[in-house]
């Protein structure tokens, strides 16, 4: 087959959730025989090599403003598309779906992976919740068939919109610490702190983080890596709560490092409450950390009974975080527990495996609408 991937920043990944979704299908999907296009927002890439692990890249423009940003670049990566023979695009995001209408009527087969619950995010309007939730609907009336990361997120599909999506989620690879001396940098050392990477918006509640762990009598230290493309009153309040046990490193995009961060840390605190399958959360697990979540029922889709989870205050975090420190000889039974979660459900070739059995369903199915 010949699948084009649109919708996300590109390959490297370096950014998310969605870029590691499409590097990992990618070079698979290479693997296995097919041709793959991944279309790249071409201001995010200093260098622009035509090809990556088998993949074909092509860079377009994409306007640097939060609201445009991923739209603009997918409209144009649609209309381009148009112009080659590929057998289906794989579309990344609900939001994209206005730019879906035209290979639609064209006849082009489309998949389209919603991501999260965009509308509940804090940093949209009145405006923004209103287009997320229409782009939602016009997902399901374009695209051939949507695919959920989430059981929770599916189970929203089917009651709102009577569409019954492919639960596919993402993966993750197991890891272990190769290099502690890299911790140093951060002035942290193997199990001498708590850890959360996010991006710093309010429904990921990196914030509610640092006022639990300031309730602490610790000596750990607190370390919350990530940012936000564009500055906001809530990132600013997260630079302004911090004391001196708090490391802001800002993004990291070290892949050695960041895995020695996961794999030494004395617990991990997973905030984000209206995704569906978190990235993050998974490569957490299979970091072989403790985990505290969040208690949504994405968190518990993932976990289940391999970490504990807090409600949404500082209060109950800070005990969750204190029941951790008084409790630390428990915590090897709930890491291997979530080793093994990532074993059985989340690896990459899993992942391919489903992707592809989708992909070739919609080509099977290419003579009906």
């Amino acid at each position: 087959m010949n699948i084009a991937l649109v919708g996300t920043r590109g390959v490297p990944a370096g950014y998310g959730g969605f870029e590691t979704c499409v590097e990992e299908l990618g070079r698979r999907l290479v693997q296995r025989g097919h041709e793959v296009t991944v279309y790249c927002r071409d201001s995010y890439y200093r260098e622009k090599p035509g090809a990556y692990l088998g993949m074909k890249l092509v860079y377009l423009p994409n306007m640097k403003k939060k609201s445009l940003d991923t739209l603009s670049h997918t409209f144009l990566s649609v209309i381009h598309s148009l112009t080659k023979n590929y057998d289906l695009l794989m579309v990344f995001n609900a939001a994209n779906s206005p730019t879906l209408l035209l290979p639609r009527l064209l006849g082009r087969r489309i998949a389209i992976n919603t991501d999260g619950l965009e509308w509940k995010r804090g940093k949209w309007g009145p405006v923004g919740r209103s287009y997320y939730k229409f782009a939602e609907w016009l997902s399901c009336k374009l695209a051939n068939r949507i695919v959920t990361d989430s059981i929770g997120i599916r189970d929203y599909y089917r009651r709102r919109y009577g569409v019954e999506g492919a639960h596919i989620s993402y993966g993750a690879y197991l890891e272990n610490s190769r290099n502690p001396g890299l911790l140093q940098s951060l002035g942290v050392s193997p199990g001498n702190y708590f850890l959360q990477v996010t991006r710093f918006e309010p429904e990921n509640n990196p914030l509610l983080t640092i006022q639990a762990f300031r309730r602490l009598q610790t000596s750990k230290k607190l370390v919350v890596v990530g940012g936000v493309p564009y500055e906001s009153s809530y990132s600013r309040s997260i630079a302004g709560e911090a004391d001196e046990r708090v490391i802001l490193p800002g993004y990291i995009y070290d892949r050695e490092l960041l895995n020695e961060l996961w794999c030494n840390c004395f617990a991990y605190v997973h905030g984000n409450e209206v995704g569906g399958t978190n990235p993050a959360l998974l490569q957490t697990m299979a970091s072989g950390c403790f985990t505290l979540a969040i208690d949504v029922p994405f968190s518990h889709d993932v976990l289940l009974d391999a970490g504990i989870y807090f409600g949404k205050s500082p209060e109950e975090l800070a005990a969750g975080m204190q029941w951790a420190l008084h409790h630390a000889d428990e915590l090897t039974l709930f890491k291997q527990k979530a080793v093994q979660r990532i074993t059985a459900h989340y690896s990459w070739d899993h992942v391919t495996d489903q992707y592809e059995a989708l992909f070739r369903e919609l080509m099977a199915d290419k003579g009906n609408p």
